[in-house]
């Protein structure tokens, strides 16, 4: 049935509802099944993410009617609609009455997406009033804590190199430990891949304490703080505190230098706000495997990559991978520079909507996927800073002389573009990014075209 009557208002003006404080906003890019009016769909959408059954209830009520979702914006042309959702829609904690991710999840892309008559639905944006902001976790820890840690400024301290160890699967306890000590003579940050936890091939009670001795020998021939990000991805709440807790109790002194890293899309927000409550005092290091199901630019369901960055702030993630920006290997492109500037600013434009953060901590844009020392320089250049995590795999362990040296090259690339330098006449005077062009030349190619020349290599 159209319930455009109940649960639409065109009339109302959104920096009016913005004033008012008493809504949660959204944006969806929406197309009606064949035959449904959009203005109906959108409505059926509200009604459908609120308080609308498909007829009419013996328990509709007045107090209910002013709780419902109603649509104040609609561009048909563009397949644009936004919702306003009453803030006393959303369920809280009985605890202590935080809100919660879950709740804005189940009505904002809950039933509506399975609807018959849409036939496609993703939200785009949202925006979140101080009155509701106030009353979700945010970040613990952010990349000041981690300069901190690494001996640098607490204001632009700048890039941390990091990798992943490879393959993706692992290795088996004594190979990683050494994979982790090679790359740490010349990095910052070590993560665990999204597969890698408690493998039978690898225990995380055989693996964890060679990490750390790793860890403490590399720092006794640097004289440089390390960094760890540690898998407790979990199905189950207590599996999950068991891992993280063996973790801290075999860092001991060094647990700061731990992050926790926690798969939050397969996981899902709970996950995520069980590491941030029971460790306030960890990086929460949240990884999106799998987002690119409903993600991608392809997608027409679910939310995009921008939405899920915006809701890990929320929730509480330090830090959380967020592409690189059509300068690696995996979607996107530049202007997803967007993304991190939403997660780590305080006042920030979306898509659609402007958000004020009020003070709450800023996510870490975490940089991963094809990412090398070549392809650094333009990646910087495009985001405008360099105060991100970079994880590079194969840009470290592809270096031609060594995982150190691949550590040092992507260090000396960020040196290189914040100086303004000339890469090319940079790597005349730093071996290890000189030697990057030779690692990867394929790259060297393509950005850098004339490099062999330039640089005396006649292989």
């Amino acid at each position: 049935m159209d319930q455009s009557n109940r649960y639409a208002d065109l009339s109302l003006k959104e920096e009016d509802l913005i004033k008012g404080d008493n809504h949660i906003l959204v944006a969806y890019h929406m197309q009606p099944a064949t035959g449904y009016g959009y203005l109906e769909v959108a409505a059926h959408i509200a009604a459908e993410s609120s308080t609308g059954t498909n007829v009419e209830v013996s328990t509709t009520d007045d107090f209910t009617k002013g709780v419902d979702a109603l649509v104040y914006f609609i561009d048909e042309a563009k397949g644009i609609m936004k919702v306003a959702y009453p803030n006393d829609l959303f369920d809280r904690n009985v605890t202590d009455g935080r809100a919660m991710l879950v709740s804005f999840l189940t009505l904002a892309i809950g039933n509506n997406q399975g609807m018959g008559d849409v036939k496609h639905l993703q939200m785009q944006d949202f925006y979140v009033p101080w009155s509701m902001l106030r009353l979700y976790d945010g970040p613990a820890k952010d990349i000041t804590d981690l300069w901190d840690i690494l001996g640098r400024p607490r204001i632009n301290g700048g890039y941390i190199a990091g990798t992943i160890i490879k393959p993706k699967l692992g290795l088996r306890p004594e190979p990683f430990a050494k994979a982790a000590y090679q790359f740490w003579l010349g990095g910052d940050f070590i993560k665990n891949d999204e597969p890698q936890g408690n493998q039978v091939f690898c225990p995380t009670k055989k693996v964890i304490p060679l990490v750390y001795d790793s860890m403490k020998r590399a720092m006794d021939e640097t004289g440089q703080a390390k960094l760890f990000s540690a898998n407790i991805t979990a199905d189950d709440h207590y599996e999950m505190l068991a891992r993280a807790d063996y973790i801290l109790e075999t860092f001991g002194p060094d647990a700061n230098k731990v992050a926790f890293l926690v798969d939050g899309y397969v996981g899902g927000p709970g996950m995520i706000t069980t590491a941030r409550r029971q460790y306030p005092g960890q990086y929460l290091h949240y990884h999106r495997a799998g987002h690119g199901a409903i993600t991608s630019p392809s997608a027409v369901r679910g939310y995009t990559a921008f939405v899920l960055s915006k809701m890990s702030r929320l929730q509480g993630a330090s830090g959380i991978h967020v592409g690189t920006m059509g300068y690696g290997k995996m979607e996107g492109g530049k202007d997803d520079r967007n993304i991190a500037y939403m997660i780590e600013r305080d006042s920030a434009d979306g898509p659609y909507y402007h958000q004020e953060w009020h003070g709450m901590k800023p996510t870490t844009p975490i940089i991963s996927g094809g990412m090398n020392a070549l392809r650094l320089p333009g990646f910087f250049e495009n985001l405008g800073h360099g105060n991100v995590i970079n994880t590079s795999g194969g840009g470290s362990y592809g270096h031609i002389d060594s995982p150190a040296a691949g550590a040092i090259s992507l260090r000396q690339s960020y040196e290189c573009w914040k100086a303004g330098a000339d890469p090319i006449e940079f790597a005349k005077e730093h071996k290890e990014f000189a030697r990057a062009f030779e690692s990867f030349p394929g790259d060297a190619d393509k950005i850098f075209p004339g490099w062999r020349e330039k640089l005396g290599v006649h292989k």
